[in-house]
């Protein structure tokens, strides 16, 4: 006799910082739907999430920041594609019908990270996932167990605000950034600061930005 595949539904419910964790994450909360009420054992669930720029628009301040990413306005309609921002897993416990639940989404706030450029870049407004889903599924059977995989086809579009990622790294960087320097940068930085008095190396790039200022004046 053969059994029968087990069809899932996948809805990201809201994305929201996670208070508590020492790095950047993020949680998105996922409903979990069976096609049947047979139980569920359990679910190893994996996801891909991607940004998907060309579902919004860009207001030209916007668009100055995303002058690195997809050049200027003009080549966005070959320039702009759906991207990887990254991939995440979750155990799913037993249920029957439906469930919740938490997918951890780790976040960097490095400008070498294509999807971190992009977030900085925006200033409000949604920005727009696309989360595709897999994974293994542990169903009871007649014979004890049986395993099934989720359908390649399981995905779910969701437009998170841009306000949760700036309240995410409000809570983690307030009013600061990083940039990789190499070491070289670093050392001739710290003696242009040393040597000038100054108070730190942000104090530093103040300074040699305003002097280039002066000089193209």
């Amino acid at each position: 006799m053969t059994e029968r595949q087990l069809e899932l539904t996948f809805t990201v419910v809201d994305v929201a910082p996670e208070p508590y964790s020492v790095s950047p994450v993020l949680t998105a909360r996922v409903s979990v739907g069976a096609s049947t009420d047979d139980p569920v054992h359990a679910i190893a669930l994996r996801c891909q999430v991607r940004i998907e720029p060309l579902r919004r628009s860009y207001s030209d301040d916007e668009a100055a920041g995303l002058l690195d990413l997809f050049g200027p306005r003009e080549r966005w309609a070959t320039t702009q594609r759906t991207f990887l921002w990254q991939h995440c897993t979750a155990l799913v416990p037993g249920f029957t019908g439906t469930t919740t639940v938490a997918l951890p989404l780790d976040c960097s706030y490095d400008f070498e990270v294509a999807a971190a450029k992009y977030l900085h870049a925006l200033r409000d407004g949604a920005l727009p996932l696309q989360f595709l889903f897999s994974g293994t599924i542990f169903v009871k059977s007649e014979r004890g167990f049986s395993v099934q995989q989720v359908s390649w086809d399981c995905e779910h579009h969701y437009d998170m605000p841009v306000s949760v990622w700036r309240d995410l790294i409000t809570q983690h960087y307030p009013n600061t950034g990083w940039v990789r320097l190499n070491h070289d940068t670093i050392t001739a930085l710290a003696g242009y600061k040393s040597t000038r008095g100054l108070l730190d190396l942000d104090h530093a790039i103040i300074s040699l930005l305003d002097a280039d200022r002066e000089a193209a004046r």
